[in-house]
């Protein structure tokens, strides 16, 4: 790939997120560009070719057979994931999906494994950890400004979507699990030390909706660490984590969701005074499209970050299957 000009992404597929937040990042990204944009249904492929750029393609089967994208973003259904990014890969393009990577540890694994030995970069969009603002609160917990971590308690919840959101559909993927149950996992792997093991789980199935709406987890860290991660879309809104130490305590809200003009401002309490560290504003979702950026462009660092950053995604499934199966042993 000639590094002079900007990376060339095809889209497979026209989903909300990719509409709202990130072709308008790309689009700002001197380093890349949109080339081609697929859907199934040809208007929408039109549609969004003409508010991002690139060249409007009817089916994803026909935007990989193009021959001007060098990297793929697919911002489809979690089913679909596994599918279209093997496809993607064995067609010899780099691979930015939306997570989850897959439904599933198996899956994520054998992907992982199937791009490093294609010399291809993939990466699961785990935007929300790009901010800045957790970086922030690692270094507080490094320098002692809790002391010894007790506990972390995470939720990510916003109230019940339209009946035909596809959140509700079994077929693609949906269930409260994977869409926000994914957050607090990870809030749980990228602030607690060491492996993580599911102590108990439960995931409420409100009447008619054919998923699980939301859940509840208790997960066991190393030593006498663990983490109490509440999610779903049957909650009001909160998007919130707590680090409780034996000295004092760190609590950020917006921590998931935070908008490009969001400030956030950390809490930290202690026995005898309490702070407000406020932040600069960030875009995450830019953050996470820089980093792929250079990672495919072989910049060290990045490469090795999103070798990393790819370790964790099999990890997350593995804590995510662990959950499901801990949720069904206790089911009533």
């Amino acid at each position: 790939m000639d590094d002079r000009r900007p990376l060339r992404i095809g889209v497979l597929g026209c989903a909300s997120i990719a509409e709202r937040q990130i072709l308008p990042a790309l689009a700002r990204m001197p380093e890349a560009r949109v080339t081609a944009v697929a859907s199934r249904s040809a208007a929408r492929a039109h549609e969004f070719a003409a508010r991002f750029g690139g060249t409007p393609v009817h089916g994803y089967e026909r935007l990989l057979e193009r021959g001007d994208v060098d990297a793929v973003y697919i911002p489809l259904p979690a089913a679909l994931h596994a599918e279209w990014t093997e496809r993607a890969l064995r067609g010899g393009r780099h691979v930015l999906v939306e997570k989850p990577l897959t439904t599933g540890r198996e899956e994520t694994a054998r992907l992982a494994a199937l791009a490093r030995s294609l010399g291809l970069r993939l990466m699961e969009n785990r935007m929300f950890a790009h901010h800045p603002q957790h970086t922030r609160v690692r270094e507080l917990i490094a320098n002692g400004a809790v002391g010894k971590l007790r506990t972390l308690s995470a939720a990510l919840a916003f109230p019940p979507r339209p009946p035909d959101d596809i959140r509700y559909d079994p077929a693609l993927g949906g269930g409260a699990l994977l869409d926000v149950g994914y957050y607090p996992v990870q809030a749980a792997m990228m602030l607690l030390p060491g492996s993580l093991t599911v102590a108990g789980a439960v995931l409420h199935h409100d009447t008619g909706a054919g998923v699980d709406t939301g859940g509840d987890v208790l997960l066991r860290g190393e030593g006498d660490v663990a983490a109490h991660l509440t999610f779903g879309f049957r909650h009001a809104y909160r998007s919130r984590y707590e680090v409780w130490g034996s000295r004092g305590r760190i609590i950020l809200d917006r921590a998931f969701t935070p908008p490009s003009t969001w400030q956030p401002v950390l809490h930290l309490e202690q026995q005898d005074r309490e702070e407000r560290l406020a932040l600069s504003p960030a875009n995450h979702y830019q953050a996470a499209l820089e980093c792929f950026v250079r990672a495919v462009r072989d910049d060290g660092a990045e490469r090795a970050a999103l070798e990393t950053a790819l370790d964790d995604a099999v990890r997350c499934a593995s804590l995510l299957d662990a959950v499901r199966a801990a949720a069904s042993a206790y089911a009533p």
